[in-house]
């Protein structure tokens, strides 16, 4: 199962946030993968291997540009 992701893109995890949403926004992306709530704005901080795991989807990114 090939999930690739990029800064700025917006993922689902398998299990919803305290504040009843389940998007995070890639704020940083590295050997720790720190990601924004979409409806709250808190941050957190999981390493590579464990975000793997618990990523669902991965929507789609806010930086994407459309070529012509």
């Amino acid at each position: 199962m090939d999930k690739t992701f990029n800064l700025n893109d917006i993922v689902i995890m398998k299990k919803p946030h305290a504040c009843g949403t389940n998007e995070w926004l890639i704020i940083r992306n590295g050997v720790d993968i720190k990601l924004k709530c979409v409806n709250c704005g808190r941050e957190i901080m999981l390493d590579r291997l464990e975000f793997i795991r618990k990523l669902k989807k991965v929507v789609g990114g806010s930086n994407e540009e459309k070529k012509s």
